[in-house]
This record gives C-alpha cells, structure tokens and sequence, in this order.
C-alpha cells in the first residue's frame, strides 16, 4: 500500500522515539510552518490523516512551487505531514446532542394503542347481527365468521402495510398510495369472502364480517398514512353509543346507524387519502387500476417515474409480515377464548379483559420498542468493544422488556376489575397473558432488526401448535397456552439475544 506515512509495519506513532526540535535563535524570522499551523491550528487538530490537510492546503490554492519556495517542503502532502506532525491531535465532540432517529412522543403511542382497542366496542352495537344458537364448539354465535374474517384481514393488511411502507421508504408516496388504493379493497372483499365461506347460513355474522373487513382495511390505509387522529374522531361516535348501550337499552335501529355511521366516516377518510392517486400523474395523464397493480405487485412502481426495477420492493419481502400477523393472531384469539374452549362458557365477557388488556398495550410497546433502539443507538455510540456494546444493549432490552410486562399488568388487572361479571385473574392465566405479551414484543424486536422471518416462523409454529392441542381430549388449554407461549418466548428472546451484539442488527 502507498501512503504519506512512512513507518515500518507494526510500529505506533507513540512507540517511536522523540526527538526534539532544535530551539531557533530569538533574532531568527518565524518559522512560516509553525505560523501555518497555528492559523489551521483547529482544522489540523481534527484531522485523522494528513491527506485531509493537504486536500485543505490545495483548496486553498497553494501550488507546488509555492510551497518549496515559501515552506521548504517538497509539495503538499510533505507540507501535510509536518503539520500533522507538529499539531497535537484534538477531536471535538460534535456540538449538541447527538441525533436520534428512533425519538417518538409517548402520546402518540398511547393514541394508537387506543386506536386499536376502539373498535372492539363495535361488537356491542352490532350484538343484535350476531344473535343465534352457539356452534359446536360453544362459541357464541357468529364467533366463526367474525374470527374468520378478522384472522384474514390481519394477514392481508400486514402484508399490505409493508409493501405501502416500502414504497414511503423509497422515497414513493404515489406508489404507496396506489398499492393501497388496489390492496385494501381487495382485502376487504377476501375477508368477507371467507366469513361467508365458513358461515353461508349465518347472513347477519356474514354481513357484521363484511364490515370488520371493510373497516380493517379503511384503517391501514389511514394508519399507513399518520392519520391516527381521525381515524380515532370517527371511532368516537361508535364508541360513546356502545358505552351508553351497556348501561342502558338502545333501540337497534340506532345501534346500526352509529355502527355503520362510523364505518362509513372511516370509509371516506381512507378514499380521501388515497384519492391523489386516482387523480393525476406528472405528465397531466389520468392513472388507472393497472398503475395501482403495478404498486402491488413485484414488478414495478410508479410509471411516470421510471423506477429501475431492482428499486422496487418484492413482494416476497412482505411475505413474512403477513404470516406474523397471522401467527400472533391466532395466538392471540386462543388467548381471547381459552375460557370458552375450556369451560364451554358463550359468554364473550370471561375472554374480552385479556384480548383488551393486550390491544392497549400496544401503545406502550411501540414507545418502548423506539426507546430500545435509541438506547441501543447510545450504546454503539459510547461502546469500544463488541462485548460492552453487548452488555450494553442487553441492559436496556431487559429495562425495556420488564416496562412493557409491568405495563401489561397493570392493564389486565384494571380490564379485569372494571369488566362487567369478568373473573379475576388466575396464576395460570396471568402467566401465560405475560408470556405472549414478550413473544409479541420480541417478535416485533426482531421485525425491527430484520429478522421478520424468524419470529414469523415461530409465531405460526406456536399457533398450529395451540391449535393441535384442541383435537387432544383432556388437554387444558390454559396449561397448553402457558408451555406453548413459555416456548415460543424462550426461543424468540434466544434470537434477540444473538442479534443483539451485531452491529448492523441496529442500523
């Protein structure tokens, strides 16, 4: 290798012998090195090679004559080096605090946690839909379609946000918006589909279905876009009639018109969001459904733009995301119904405090997952070695982690204290609520590292499991869900753990 520094291989600048300047007469001129130096005194101090010194020397217009005739030096770069040479080494710190890409508002958090858990007050004014015989199973009725439905949305809808948030990544709002505009319909459309596949003579789940799906869909295009705030002013109507609705008797009329009033509201407000992408491209030309295709697919973007196709997100990127919704979904609705499936119970209040609890802390767990990765940001910052930069982030995920649990905690015991005719919490039943709650967190840690696939893979494998354990006779499902859940969070925080130390896990 070429270079301006000239030492033998192994050899440090402070192993090297000093060997001192020799003193000039007090009646000598100044050394023009030594006034050079300390006029870029500052610059030089900073510098971590001398070729930065001598791009600055250059820049400044000094040719190499110049410097033979006024330094002694035989060009820049020998010019370079003596200053770096003579200049003791200082490197500031940058001025203010450091940026932090991951800084996110708790009440925005909290705002979206809410967001989520507001539509389950949709099931008490739609209950006049879902009125029947209970199933096979002792589900109340409808439960099939609903489930159905919800457990098809939350798989489409995943997957579509990350291919809408792909495209924001790169820079392409009109894509983003285009793949919703074509996505969120067709997700909609499957979700009511596949109600109506496993419940043909059950129209009023079917049609209560059909909506879930609808609006499901509505919100991704709006929580996709940050339109947390009105997508919450349109569930506010629903939601202040379903609370009067439990306290005293609503005519069913009115219970619909809230009911499809918000859905509606929410409707529009996707519309809107997505309408600039049905409007008009650069060129003045009107884009069709094919451009909204081309957004959805893998194959391509924005037309006008010309996009290379390698820029373009793929679809089996989004793949992963898709099954984690599925998996943590029906990990979630055993959760929700392990008391039914035990007990035989129909009534929807024994399941909802937990299925509620979890909803909520969402929020929570959003905030923290963005405070882990600015802690973590910290610590490859402060951190000289790998192994500190370890121990250093395994702090932070075990403060970050035991915050979301307490939160959890805290949220099962108030849904369970102010649910009417709700059970208190057993030992077996807490467990098992706190231990999905961290293979939840931990699978959206490792979404966040990019390791989606994992956490999808054991997501869906603890989900099949659950679901296996049902053909078992005399299996509680309390105890399956506690050895199922323990498994899937050992495993998970397993693979957290080695991603920890890995540097580009945290970019």
């Amino acid at each position: 290798m070429s270079g301006s520094i000239r030492m033998p291989p192994g050899s440090r600048p402070d192993t090297l012998p000093h060997v001192p300047r020799q003193r000039r007469p007090s009646w000598a001129e100044p050394d023009p090195v030594d006034e050079l130096a300390n006029r870029l005194e500052e610059f030089v101090a900073a510098a971590v090679h001398p070729d930065e010194i001598a791009a600055l020397l250059e820049s400044d217009g000094m040719s190499d004559d110049q410097i033979r005739e006024k330094y002694g030096c035989k060009d820049s770069f020998s010019l370079a080096e003596e200053l770096y040479e003579r200049v003791e080494r200082r490197h500031p710190e940058p001025e203010g605090p450091a940026h932090d890409p991951w800084e996110i508002g708790l009440l925005g958090c909290l705002l979206r946690g809410v967001v989520f858990a507001l539509p389950g007050l949709g099931y008490v004014l739609g209950a006049p839909l879902l009125a029947g015989p209970q199933d096979g199973l002792g589900l109340p009725a409808g439960t099939v379609p609903l489930l159905a439905g919800a457990l098809c949305g939350w798989t489409w809808n995943q997957g579509l946000a990350h291919r809408a948030y792909s495209w924001l990544g790169l820079g392409d709002k009109a894509a983003s918006r285009r793949s919703l505009l074509v996505g969120a319909p067709m997700g909609a459309l499957l979700g009511s589909l596949v109600a109506l596949a496993v419940a043909p003579g059950h129209l009023g789940a079917v049609a209560f279905a059909a909506g879930q799906s609808c609006y499901l869909a509505a919100a991704t295009v709006l929580l996709v876009m940050g339109r947390e705030r009105a997508l919450l002013a349109a569930l506010l109507p629903m939601a202040a009639g379903a609370v009067l609705a439990m306290t005293q008797p609503v005519p069913e009329v009115a219970r619909l018109a809230l009911l499809f009033g918000s859905l509606g509201i929410v409707g529009a407000l996707a519309a809107i969001e997505v309408a600039p992408a049905v409007r008009q491209s650069g060129d003045g030309t009107r884009i069709g459904w094919s451009a909204g295709f081309a957004a959805l697919l893998p194959f391509g973007g924005a037309q006008e733009t010309r996009r290379p196709r390698s820029a373009s997100p793929w679809l089996a990127g989004s793949l992963p995301y898709a099954f984690f919704g599925l998996g943590s979904g029906v990990l979630v609705v055993f959760v929700a119904l392990g008391d039914v499936l035990a007990d035989g119970s129909s009534t929807a209040a024994v399941a909802a405090p937990a299925a509620v609890a979890l909803t909520l802390s969402m929020g929570p767990a959003e905030w923290l997952l963005h405070r882990f990765r600015s802690g973590s940001l910290a610590g490859l910052r402060s951190s000289s070695t790998s192994r500190e930069f370890w121990r250093t982030t395994a702090g932070t995920l075990v403060k970050c982690l035991s915050g979301y649990l307490a939160a959890l905690f805290l949220l099962s015991l108030a849904t369970a204290a102010l649910w009417p005719h709700a059970p208190g919490l057993g030992g077996v039943r807490l467990t098992a609520l706190l231990l999905l709650g961290v293979v939840l967190w931990t699978g959206l840690l490792l979404q966040s590292f990019g390791a989606v696939l994992s956490a999808a893979v054991v997501c869906c494998a603890a989900g099949l499991a659950q679901a296996g354990a049902l053909l078992v006779d005399g299996v509680s499902p309390h105890l399956v869900g506690l050895v199922v859940y323990g498994a899937a969070a050992a495993v998970l925080a397993t693979l957290v753990c080695w991603q920890l130390g890995r540097a580009t896990a945290h970019r």
